[in-house]
């Protein structure tokens, strides 16, 4: 791996901001790889934004509502978020509505997943959409973290407490 600018950058933001507090430093850099990745490339020539939050699962239940039947349920053995031959499968997956929800230890619990959480009093900038204000208000009510994706602009955000945490 060759070690830029840009990686001592974000390494120093995450650092500052004490987002891997609760989350293994791995677990983190394996979702931003993936969410950068979709940022520049999309899939398949189209834009899209997608959405992870990582947190204690028993924490997040209460808030959580599956849209669709669950990929990752059922399974005969759990899938970590870093395994790598896993990764053009959670980039396709990408595509559906909702987020994927990720434990702890970066197994992958669920994609296509709801935040059936009130965002009203979340404080973000104008222009954010109802997948950065639910990722905002679940790290408000939980001691999850969010990444999202944007799909206008490729953006990468890191949500902790609330707000945003680092950009990138």
């Amino acid at each position: 791996m060759l070690v830029t600018r840009a990686f001592w950058d974000i390494f120093f933001k995450l650092g500052k901001q004490n987002i891997s507090e609760y989350i293994s430093p791995e677990i983190i850099e394996a979702i931003l790889n993936i969410a950068i990745e979709l940022g520049r490339e999309g899939r398949e020539g189209k834009k899209i934004g997608t959405a992870f939050v990582v947190g204690s699962i028993s924490e997040l239940n209460k808030y959580l509502k599956q849209l669709i039947i669950n990929p990752f349920r059922g399974l005969d053995e759990k899938v970590k978020i870093n395994n790598p031959h896993i990764k053009e499968t959670i980039k396709e997956f990408a595509q559906l509505d909702g987020v994927f929800v990720v434990d702890e230890e970066g197994y992958i619990v669920s994609a296509g997943t709801y935040l059936n959480i009130n965002s009203s009093d979340i404080d973000l900038p104008q222009g954010f959409g109802t997948r950065h204000r639910a990722c905002a208000a679940i790290t408000k009510e939980t001691s999850a973290i969010a990444i999202t994706v944007s799909e206008s602009g490729g953006i990468v955000r890191i949500f902790k407490e609330g707000r945003i945490a680092v950009r990138i």
